[in-house]
């Protein structure tokens, strides 16, 4: 299946022409986004029913990602990102980078627990999926040594290398590339914002030094884009002359759609991480309030007790 079968749109690349309907070659990411669009409004029937509080922003935020998957790689966008390199950056940093976040704050994995059924066919589906979570390949897949060598990967691995342009001649290997970007996206974001069981529970600030790692990486990979003066790759080389794309341009575009497309969503996965942090002190704080309170301050009390020791042993030297 070679990108021959890919009818090039005729049009140049306006809003419209990229925001039209146009059902792609290969609709992987489109059909997934709609499946998962509807387990997830299936999970939020099966949730009301039990009269289980949700709240409507995490259905809004994972809704939203889905809706994102769909448009970003069902529109006639996907075509235009088969020959522009700032088309494709676009979707590469929409699903790597934008989409993620939403789905996570979703929190499908505890829709999955409150609404699945604990009896029958339904406490399988349960033990299949936090067997899955607990398993090794599970805590693998999830760790910082994986995550972040694969969030590298996605730009200077593919980008910079023969790779891009060997796997850019199919329709299979374009499709491949995006389920990459998708995938190594969710597999970053979900230890940093995932609210629900994981195999290892990094401490706050291991999460934070994480996203500090990531931020500069699409940075520094848009600056190298804008300050190239030839094609870098030979897929995004020479677009339809009838569009009128100078493709250094394009490919400059592509990089400043880097840095200024992926920093501001990376600073806003940055406040939402500090936000929940800073409730995480508070709730422990309130939480060993409660249980000193509890206890009668038995810790404290001994505390002083100890205080009281050290004063009496002091006076006895002197």
């Amino acid at each position: 299946m070679n990108r021959a079968v890919v009818d090039t749109p005729t049009a140049p690349p306006t809003l419209s022409a990229l925001l039209s309907w146009d059902i792609p070659p290969l609709p992987v990411l489109p059909i997934t986004g709609i499946v998962m669009a509807a387990l997830y409004c299936w999970g939020l029937h099966r949730v009301r029913k039990k009269s289980i509080y949700w709240s409507p922003w995490r259905s809004a935020s994972f809704l939203l990602g889905c809706l994102f998957l769909v448009l970003v790689t069902g529109l006639q966008v996907e075509r235009y990102g088969y020959s522009m390199f700032s088309v494709f950056m676009f979707q590469h940093l929409t699903l790597s980078m934008t989409i993620p976040p939403l789905l996570v704050l979703g929190s499908p994995g505890r829709m999955l627990l409150r609404a699945t059924s604990h009896h029958g066919c339904g406490r399988w589906i349960l033990v299949a999926a936090l067997t899955g979570l607990r398993s090794r390949a599970g805590r693998i897949a999830l760790h910082p040594g994986v995550t972040i060598p694969l969030f590298l990967f996605s730009y200077y691995g593919l980008y910079l290398s023969s790779i891009f342009d060997g796997l850019a001649v199919t329709v299979i290997g374009h499709v491949s590339m995006e389920v990459f970007f998708f995938a190594s996206g969710l597999l970053f974001i979900i230890p940093i914002l995932a609210v629900g069981p994981l195999p290892v529970r990094q401490t706050n600030l291991g999460r934070m030094f994480d996203l500090f790692v990531e931020m500069p990486l699409h940075v520094f990979f848009g600056v190298i884009l804008m300050m190239t003066s030839t094609p870098m790759l030979s897929t995004f080389a020479s677009p339809p002359p009838e569009w009128g794309v100078d493709p250094v341009d394009d490919q400059k575009l592509a990089g400043a759609l880097a840095w200024s497309y992926g920093e501001p969503v990376a600073l806003l996965v940055v406040l939402i991480f500090c936000i929940r942090w800073n409730r995480d002190e508070k709730d422990q704080s309130a939480l060993a309030d409660r249980q000193a309170e509890e206890d009668g301050y038995s810790e404290l009390n001994a505390y002083n007790e100890f205080l009281k020791t050290i004063g009496t042993d002091t006076r006895r030297h002197r």
